[in-house]
């Protein structure tokens, strides 16, 4: 015990990190994790905060010319470009979110052996930046969908935000559990590499979900729609594309039920992620 004035206050084992609410009380450190890494990230670079552009719309042209014009999905589909751009900039985020929170704790190692800081500080800074990241593009989909004839309405924000919700947690969750476990198993970098690929043709982003239904069997459409991230992309796509068309488009079934759950099953991975980073984090120092 030490004794500050007359009240006695209990010491804290130096593990003791105080969790999420102690990273959020730190919100100079978390602001300066956050200039850090976008500073490093773009250290000599001649457009910076630009390059948040320019890779969506490089991105965004090969799949619209490769998938819309040459296999026809532009014929198919109304206003391919939102359907695509509107799904596209919510995987970006989920996936940059995972990527970069995976690598948050290693990367910065010299900070974990010789500050005593709250752990999760990394992995939120990380999550954090994605969200920086995320905001040219949400720019450049409204600007595309007001123009094809999108007006706002409750409905639409609703759906917008409650997708948003889910990529947010998810990705934070996963990225939480990630983070802590590649301290240890640094083969956790390759795989997460090579999931960028698998997530990108696993929701309909590209393709609508209806590709998948009328070419699957039951059990591996059910499988599909109960990815979480297929439900996140549609309410984002029914948020930004559908008002714009001319309403024929059939989403998967029970949608919004089906939000519902993923969105429950976030916070439940959420929860599970800061229980595993709370018990590993006491060996960070030492492994790295």
């Amino acid at each position: 015990m030490t004794v500050t004035g007359t009240e006695p206050v209990p010491l804290r084992p130096p593990g003791d990190s105080g969790g999420l609410r102690e990273t959020f009380r730190n919100k100079y450190l978390l602001r300066l994790l956050v200039r850090r890494e976008l500073r490093s990230r773009y250290k000599g670079s001649f457009l910076g905060l630009g390059w948040s552009y320019v890779r969506p719309a490089v991105q965004f042209l090969v799949y619209f010319y490769v998938v819309g014009v040459f296999l026809g999905t532009n014929r198919s589909l109304e206003d391919f470009p939102v359907y695509l751009f509107s799904g596209m900039v919510l995987v970006n985020l989920f996936t940059e979110t995972l990527h970069s929170t995976t690598r948050s704790v290693t990367g910065n190692a010299p900070l974990v052996r010789k500050v005593f800081l709250p752990r999760e500080l990394f992995p939120t800074a990380s999550t954090l930046v994605s969200l920086v990241h995320f905001l040219p593009g949400v720019i450049i989909v409204m600007v595309a969908s007001l123009a094809a004839g999108w007006r706002p309405s409750a409905a639409a924000l609703g759906a917008g935000a409650l997708g948003l919700a889910i990529v947010i947690v998810l990705g934070f969750g996963v990225g939480l559990i990630f983070a802590a476990v590649n301290v240890f198993f640094r083969d956790l970098e390759q795989v997460v590499d090579i999931s960028m690929i698998v997530i990108t043709w696993s929701v309909p982003m590209i393709y609508p979900w209806t590709a998948v239904s009328g070419k699957a069997p039951g059990w591996v459409l059910d499988l599909y729609l109960a990815n979480p991230l297929v439900s996140a992309i549609s309410l984002f796509q029914r948020a930004c594309w559908y008002p714009g068309t001319d309403g024929t488009f059939v989403f998967p079934p029970h949608l919004y039920g089906r939000a519902g759950i993923a969105l429950t099953a976030s916070v439940l991975i959420l929860i599970a992620g800061r229980l595993v980073f709370a018990r590993l984090q006491k060996r960070f120092a030492q492994e790295l």
